[in-house]
């Protein structure tokens, strides 16, 4: 990974073909993307980009920039990311990815993730900062275990960090993903600069009335999703996932019982009916289709992103449905 200038241009020669082809597409690629965000932008249609917080190790910003991540003298990661054990799993999340010297970082005034945040900003119209309580304090964990059990917290300036960017970049919009367990520290450095979280409907019903994700303990100043594309479907979860109590809550909290054909277009409804500022639908929903349709599974490597909406699913019945719920509630 290390090699010296000489053996660089050898490499460069040798491999010229390849890297020719690699620029040609991803020349090709950013024009086609400018051209589809621009034709969107026309139509009145804003896109949200997905900003993981942690890199690859095998990435090119990891070997142009070595200097910003926790490694050894051999450039190898000697503690790793991941979350602590919770709830979900008794061993927590080991995601292997290597942690930033926040302090290097600091000394450069955050240069480089202002400029990484600033090149997605050039791909989309608001940005999601994926894990964004990693921005608070992180979860460390020593490169050579096998879970995420031995860990430890660390704090992050995240607030010296987004005041540094927000002065170069004052307006630009950003949405923090806080599901889970978020500290009030988080919740703290959220209000601080105003930075709307998220909700998704699908976390409502295994809890009592005073679930967050429930609609009537929306607030405004929110992101809602029926379901993110980390989750299943409505029906997906409806048919596979949700257990009988969870059922129970939903037909509670409905006042009647659904059938799996009717239960999509019910969260929709409740999504709608929200306070909350923005709502995202997945077309999935809308069309009322089972776990089949799911567009990504975190614990899995293969088989996501997969789904294609098709030709002929959008109908004119559909348009004039999701017309008929905007104008009912509001969000035209």
């Amino acid at each position: 990974r290390d090699l010296g200038p000489e053996a660089l241009k050898a490499l460069d020669r040798e491999l010229a073909p390849l890297r020719e082809r690699e620029q040609f597409l991803q020349y090709t690629f950013f024009q086609q993307w400018s051209a589809l965000k621009n034709y969107c932008n026309q139509q009145g249609i804003r896109m949200i980009g997905d900003l993981p917080i942690y890199v690859n190790y095998d990435s090119a910003d990891v070997w142009l920039h070595p200097e910003i991540f926790k490694l050894d003298a051999d450039k190898k990661p000697y503690v790793v990311s991941g979350v602590p054990p919770d709830y979900f799993s008794e061993t927590g999340q080991l995601w292997g990815n290597p942690i930033y010297r926040w302090e290097a970082l600091r000394q450069t005034g955050f240069d480089w993730w202002i400029r990484r945040m600033e090149q997605n900003g050039r791909l989309c119209d608001l940005l999601r900062i994926d894990h964004f309580i990693g921005l608070e304090s992180y979860w460390e964990i020593p490169a050579e275990e096998k879970t995420a059990v031995n860990g430890k917290w660390v704090p992050a300036p995240g607030e010296e960090f987004l005041k540094t960017f927000y002065q170069k970049f004052p307006l630009f919009p950003l949405i923090a993903e806080d599901l889970g367990s978020v500290t009030p520290a988080v919740r703290e450095l959220m209000e601080k600069f105003s930075l709307p979280g998220m909700k998704v409907l699908l976390f409502a019903f295994s809890d009592d009335s005073a679930n967050p994700y429930l609609p009537h303990n929306h607030i405004p100043h929110c992101i809602l999703y029926t379901g993110t594309h980390d989750n299943n479907t409505v029906r997906g979860w409806f048919d596979g996932e949700a257990s009988a109590e969870n059922k129970k809550n939903l037909f509670r909290y409905l006042g009647r019982k659904v059938s799996a054909q009717e239960v999509a277009d019910e969260f929709i409804r409740m999504a709608m009916m929200s306070v909350a500022e923005r709502v995202i639908l997945p077309i999935q929903d809308f069309l009322g289709l089972g776990a089949e349709s799911r567009m990504n599974t975190p614990s899995l490597t293969e088989g996501n992103w997969k789904w294609r909406l098709m030709p002929g699913q959008i109908t004119p019945e559909l348009s004039d449905r999701l017309r008929n719920l905007t104008e009912i509630y509001g969000r035209a």
